[in-house]
């Protein structure tokens, strides 16, 4: 078993030539029909591959966005990617109204991403921040905890 199947041992039981209509359609159609599937399989593997190195690459643009404070989503930028889709689709004869639909799931996902992004970011920095004023040299009389400085009993 391969190390990624290791993580997911379904991988390993997939069979590509499960079908409820096996015994039930002429032999010569069954075999174009799992030729075609087979492609089609080849294309979702691909799919899932190209999907994985987008979200890598939106990662970074995630952490660019918390570092420099700003906003998860872009409606400027989303609105041209989706007239931009659109048109793709469209030369490629595919229906455009799903390739909107798709492509807005993927920009839901890629904002949702980005918050948790931007929140992560915002905790470590108050994560640092609460350190370093931890370690901050302190006058005297000032206490070190949340509570702030405190009235000397000389004052």
């Amino acid at each position: 078993m391969t190390e990624q199947n290791q993580t997911h041992p379904e991988a390993d039981s997939y069979d590509p030539e499960a079908s409820s209509l096996a015994g039930q359609v002429d032999p010569a159609v069954m075999a174009e029909l799992l030729s075609i599937r087979s492609s089609i399989d080849n294309i979702d593997a691909t799919l899932v591959y190209l999907l994985a190195e987008r979200f890598k690459a939106t990662q970074k643009v995630g952490f660019l966005k918390a570092t420099h404070k700003l906003p998860a989503g872009d409606p400027g930028r989303e609105t041209a990617q989706i007239a931009r889709l659109r048109r793709l689709a469209a030369e490629a004869h595919l229906d455009p109204a799903f390739a909107e639909k798709f492509l807005n799931f993927i920009i839901g996902e890629v904002i949702r991403h980005h918050e948790a992004i931007a929140e992560g970011h915002e905790a470590a920095l108050a994560a640092d921040h609460e350190a370093t004023q931890s370690l901050r040299p302190r006058p005297a009389g000032e206490a070190a905890g949340p509570a702030g400085p405190t009235v000397s009993a000389t004052a």
